[in-house]
């Protein structure tokens, strides 16, 4: 029945406002995490995809800019509107894809027409400021101007999220889309597309090329007409995209996962603290950027903690995620299996224990699928392996300390700084907390996920280069500061020089 909702059995890129084949005519199988049925036939295009998609958004720039941003809006909000009409649809292509259970493949879509609406009230704001002049008969302001054509670089964990967060504050600013989905989840990507087409997006405004990241991506990079690249991936993937855009004097927004930790003090409510870490551990598959896997357990509960967590991990249903009662579904693909397999091994080597889980999940209904049992580890030392490398999966760490400085200290010490958490009924623990956490997100007496788009999303060290996706901050990364000054006294005045 689901196998019905997609409409084509071979992708296309989009390019201009019309749908072709790669220049070189290369597809590749998406398959299903959870069945491995083959759903679609995606391109794997080349360099002359992405120079037509680059000449095509140049061109289409220039009249998008003069058209007047509350027009601009308007289109972001037909874009909501079609998404909210399409929920369900997008829902579950979603889940078909990705492999995430169908309560989180809605919340994702959610975020989507979240973040259409959110933008589209931009198109009546995009504040700039106005400030007093040091020099008579003269005014100041700054004002946002886009920066022209943008490439944006998409995940597969949330791959109609997180391009709308990149695509929607671009557009609405004035600038005009590249887009290379994750090769994985495509769908949402051509779902996207069709949807700003029916909205009436001019022509050439959002330009679709899909493709691998060592072709498509590096192409990108290479094109003078994109100025800005917006990249959500790997560490190793976004240094190397930070290296070559420096080279060229590209502007480039990174996110890059993290090693998010959720710290429960004595004082914790261990039953919300229970909830909290299996929502935002073993939800996705742990397959977050924001995804919890440490909890540092302050030691006067850590063995209740250990027991209530066993039990609850217990009941989770695991399977295909078109099944409403499935709370865990597939892991991405064979690599990312492979991946969390080898990190039992180190775990075990470095002297971890394992409470529960630690193994793929291969009969029954496991059998066609790509499954790993939520795993959960104890007396686990911050120096570690599997306590500061991100795993990208259903696997949990706990790490007994002492005191909430301690606590502090281990969750700083890791090279990323995306999310973390707090349980406690201490208020001054809370705001020291929320002052000393050396992370983009902080939450209180919740998991490490949960973002909403109306705040900044993104972190610090090694998680990315200080931009932020998400909230005002995104606009950013797709606009430049413009100051103009208008002096109507009629004669030459000289800033710092002429001050009476």
């Amino acid at each position: 029945m689901t196998q019905k909702l997609i409409q084509v059995e071979k992708l296309q890129n989009f390019i201009n406002g019309k749908w072709y084949e790669p220049s070189n005519r290369l597809h590749t199988a998406v398959t299903n995490p959870a069945t491995m049925e083959t759903l679609v036939q995606v391109p794997l295009s080349g360099l002359e995809d992405v120079k037509a998609a680059a000449e095509a958004a140049k061109k289409a720039q220039k009249n998008w800019a003069l058209v007047p941003a509350p027009q601009r809006a308007e289109v972001l909000f037909r874009v909501g509107m079609l998404m909210k009409e399409r929920k369900e649809t997008l829902s579950q292509l979603l889940t078909m894809e990705n492999g995430k259970v169908i309560e989180e493949a809605r919340g994702e879509v959610q975020e989507g027409i979240d973040m259409a609406f959110y933008m589209a009230g931009e198109g009546r704001r995009l504040f700039g400021q106005t400030t007093p002049s040091e020099l008579k008969d003269k005014f100041a302001m700054s004002v946002r101007s886009p920066v022209g054509v943008v490439g944006i670089i998409t995940p597969w964990n949330f791959p109609i999220a997180i391009a709308t967060w990149k695509s929607f504050p671009a557009i609405v600013a004035g600038n005009a889309v590249v887009w290379k989905p994750a090769t994985e989840t495509p769908i949402m990507a051509y779902e996207l597309a069709k949807i700003f087409e029916e909205a009436g997006l001019p022509e050439g405004v959002i330009n679709v090329v899909f493709g691998s990241g060592s072709t498509v991506g590096e192409a990108m990079i290479d094109q003078e007409i994109i100025r800005v690249i917006s990249f959500t991936g790997s560490n190793s993937v976004g240094r190397n995209i930070a290296s070559k855009c420096g080279e060229r004097l590209k502007k480039v927004s990174l996110e890059m996962g993290g090693k998010n930790a959720v710290i429960v003090m004595d004082d914790a409510d261990l039953s919300l603290a229970v909830e909290g870490i299996l929502w935002s551990a073993y939800g996705t598959s742990g397959q977050r950027c924001t995804a919890c896997s440490r909890v540092m357990v302050h030691k006067d509960v850590k063995e209740e903690l250990e027991e209530r967590l066993q039990k609850e991990i217990a009941k989770l249903t695991i399977g295909n995620g078109l099944d409403a009662s499935v709370k865990v579904g597939p892991i991405i693909n064979q690599g990312g299996l492979e991946k969390i397999k080898q990190y039992m091994k180190i775990g075990k080597e470095e002297g971890a224990t394992l409470l529960t889980g630690g193994f793929t999940l291969e009969e029954g209904e496991h059998a066609s699928g790509h499954y790993f049992a939520p795993t959960l580890f104890t007396d686990v030392a911050p120096s570690m392996r599997i306590a500061k490398e991100e795993i990208f999966g259903p696997v949990v760490s706990l790490i007994p300390v002492e005191s909430l400085e301690e606590a502090i200290e281990i969750n700083n010490s890791v090279e990323y700084g995306l999310s973390s958490s707090i349980f406690t009924r201490d208020v001054n623990k809370v705001f020291t907390a929320q002052r000393d956490l050396d992370t983009g997100i902080v939450y209180i007496n919740a998991g490490t996920t949960g973002a909403e788009i109306h705040l900044p999303f993104g972190g610090t060290k090694g998680t990315g280069n200080g931009h932020r996706d998400s909230g005002l901050a995104a606009l950013d990364v797709f606009t430049e500061w413009k100051s103009v000054y208008v002096d109507f006294s009629g004669k030459l005045q000289r800033a710092q020089i002429d001050v009476e």
